[in-house]
């Protein structure tokens, strides 16, 4: 079962075949909200190229990602 995202989660576009001018993929947002549907959910994106466009997933296909910035001792 595939993760359903969340408002705040971070996520990377991997396809958006049914839309005529479709953001592209690989690009990366935030997720503003979500709003369920029968058997599909739609997905308010914040994109960072600064576009504004909704998911509908399905079809939409999207990745999770982790922006968490790491840290590392200097030498290790």
């Amino acid at each position: 079962m595939p993760t359903i995202p969340k408002a705040g989660d971070r996520v990377r576009l991997v396809s958006m075949t049914d839309d005529p001018d479709p953001v592209p993929a690989g690009t990366t947002g935030t997720v503003v909200g979500v709003y369920p549907q029968r058997g599909w959910m739609q997905v308010d994106v914040d994109w960072d190229s600064g576009r504004s466009l909704m998911l509908s997933i399905p079809p939409d296909v999207v990745a999770m990602i982790d922006d968490t910035p790491t840290t590392q001792r200097h030498g290790d």
